[in-house]
């Protein structure tokens, strides 16, 4: 088994070089084995690698004695629909990555993910030992059918509609779960819904189904332009993220959809607000001026999640467009973020351009990457260079000054530092951008 597969939040390569069907088989039994799990619910996406993973995956777990509720095709917010109540889960995906790809994201009991620390170690170490107990009985598979209660829980989340005001919205889904979904729920919806590449084609034949890459974008930039749309909305392969971009076509970071989300969410209930910690200072303080308790979290999916549950935190918003909520098993999902988007935009009566104007108050650089061999090093200079600043380590390493900061934190998976940088203005943005960018690099 090649062990490169087990990354820092689930598992993931190229099918069959890297993760093919004698893996999964392993893969499932150790799931089961580790977990003592009687039952496990699992779905997966469109790529054409799925099908099979899913067959050798599942006869691992029913080898090992797992019931498998088989939910079939389904986004991963589906997938943590059905897996609510279960012993566990497994979706069979790889997000966002080009076509040869593909993966399993694990979780355990109440949607609570396994990550490289938190199981998926031991479980690789269980799939190359390739040695499992006899289970008293092999288990059983059947079919999982969670659709129509999935569309009644998006639903919760919808505006009411106002006779003669109807929205009209522009979802490019890139060919990915999101076509699957998003039909489904707002075909129930007021609202004009205009899809684009709603075809499931784990191909990506019109674009890579990443929407935090603005070139993945211009597609529906631009269709929400000639469409006079009130706004557009990109997801990813899977479904679980999403970007918005407004009636101009200009795209909405997600740290402020993140200010904007949670500014709706306080008007009804004072409480607790994550946001990751490369997010724009205007969230905290978005967050502060609503009644709300800022929460910084370190990026990650099950950093978050552990956090959200531990301080019963209502919404979380991440940078690479994760939109977590409390009211939904404190999973992310792309539908409600988009159904509350309506919401707010109703309520506001006025376009969404305006409504986040406000939230564009600081400059920022946008992630930049760095090739850099020794990345300790790296940051060890950064935090000499700035001996004067507030710094903190929750992630990598965050600088701190009344007037700029920046985090610079170290990729998981490749010999890259990442660079978020906000000032005051423009001007001291890129100026403290490139004197960050030389310490790095040098």
């Amino acid at each position: 088994m090649n062990s490169s597969i087990f990354k820092a939040y689930d598992i993931r390569g190229k099918y069959p070089s890297e993760i093919d069907n004698e893996a999964a088989y392993k893969i499932g039994r150790a799931f089961v084995h580790y977990l003592r799990c009687s039952t496990v619910v699992v779905g997966h996406d469109m790529r054409a690698s799925s099908k099979q993973l899913l067959h050798h995956l599942t006869q691992g777990m029913m080898d090992q004695g797992a019931k498998v509720l088989n939910v079939g095709l389904c986004c991963t917010p589906m997938l943590y629909f059905a897996a609510k109540d279960a012993e566990a889960g497994i979706m069979i995906t790889a997000s966002h990555n080009p076509a040869e790809y593909n993966g399993f994201k694990l979780c355990r009991n109440n949607c609570i993910p396994i990550s490289g620390d938190t199981g998926l170690q031991d479980i690789r170490l269980l799939a190359e030992q390739g040695t499992f107990p006899a289970p008293e009985r092999k288990g059983t598979i059947m079919p999982y059918d969670v659709l129509e209660n999935f569309i009644r829980h998006n639903l919760r989340f919808a505006p009411p509609p106002q006779p003669g005001k109807r929205l009209t919205l522009v979802v490019d889904t890139g060919n990915g779960m999101g076509g699957y979904t998003f039909p489904k729920v707002f075909s129930r919806v007021y609202c004009n819904y205009i899809p684009l590449f709603e075809e499931l084609d784990g191909a990506f034949p019109n674009h890579e189904a990443n929407p935090i890459k603005e070139e993945n974008l211009r597609h529906l930039q631009k269709a929400v332009v000639q469409r006079r749309a009130t706004f557009g909305i990109a997801t990813d392969g899977d479904a679980d993220r999403c970007i918005a971009v407004d009636e101009k076509g200009q795209m909405v970071p997600a740290d402020l959809m993140t200010a904007l989300i949670a500014k709706h969410l306080l008007t009804a209930r004072k409480a607790p607000v994550l946001y990751d910690l490369r997010s724009s200072r205007i969230v905290k303080e978005t967050i502060l001026a609503n009644g709300g308790t800022p929460v910084l979290s370190r990026v990650g999916h099950s950093f978050i999640k552990k956090t959200m549950r531990e301080q019963n935190i209502l919404f979380g918003g991440e940078l690479a467009g994760h939109f977590y909520y409390q009211d939904s098993f404190y999973t992310e999902s792309s539908i409600i973020t988009t159904l509350l988007l309506m919401a707010i935009i109703q309520q506001e009566g006025k376009p969404l351009s305006q409504i986040i104007a406000p939230l564009r108050k600081y400059a920022q650089s946008g992630e930049i990457n760095s090739s850099v061999d020794n990345k300790q090093a790296a940051m060890a200079r950064l935090e000499a260079a700035f001996s004067d600043a507030a710094i903190s380590h929750v992630d990598g390493v965050t600088i701190e000054y009344p007037d700029w900061w920046c985090n610079v934190r170290a990729s998981n998976t490749e010999p890259l530092l990442r660079l978020n940088l906000e000032a005051d203005t423009k001007e001291k943005m890129e100026e403290k951008r490139e004197k960050v960018l030389e310490i790095i690099r040098e």
